[in-house]
């Protein structure tokens, strides 16, 4: 076979290679795992009428929490997630309702709560856009 032709074929297995790796990729960056769910304020509202035991989860910090809260929250700071859950948050199948100021907090630790096996875990975001009642 001409040199030049092998030389050819290898590049397109190679790009074909490289191409297919970045669409896997691409595919799995933004997968989310089972247990997480993303729901807006009123639905979570409604989830904590129906279930009085489903834990609201506040991963601001203590200054913020102080500042204004949801009634009944409990505070997990997003950056104490890891170490603390088991013991905040002990039942791995309780409904986990989490918010934090705007949404991007309650986002990370939501996700991160799932991959650590919590089951039912919904992130309704900020407690800026949440129109109920608040602890002041």
């Amino acid at each position: 076979m001409d040199t030049k032709l092998v030389l050819v074929i290898s590049v397109l297995v190679l790009l074909a290679v490289v191409a297919l790796g970045c669409k896997t990729q691409a595919n799995t960056e933004g997968a989310l795992p089972a247990g997480y769910h993303k729901i807006t304020a009123a639905e979570a509202k409604q989830k904590m009428a129906a279930n009085p035991q489903a834990v609201v989860l506040d991963v601001r910090t203590a200054e913020e929490f102080r500042e204004k809260h949801i009634p009944k929250a409990v505070l997990l700071p997003l950056a104490e997630v890891k170490e603390k859950a088991a013991v905040v948050l002990p039942d791995k199948n309780a409904e986990i309702l989490v918010y934090c100021r705007s949404g991007n907090r309650s986002r990370q630790a939501g996700v991160l709560l799932a991959e650590m096996g919590y089951t039912s875990v919904y992130d309704f975001g900020g407690i800026q856009d949440w129109p109920y009642e608040v602890v002041q």
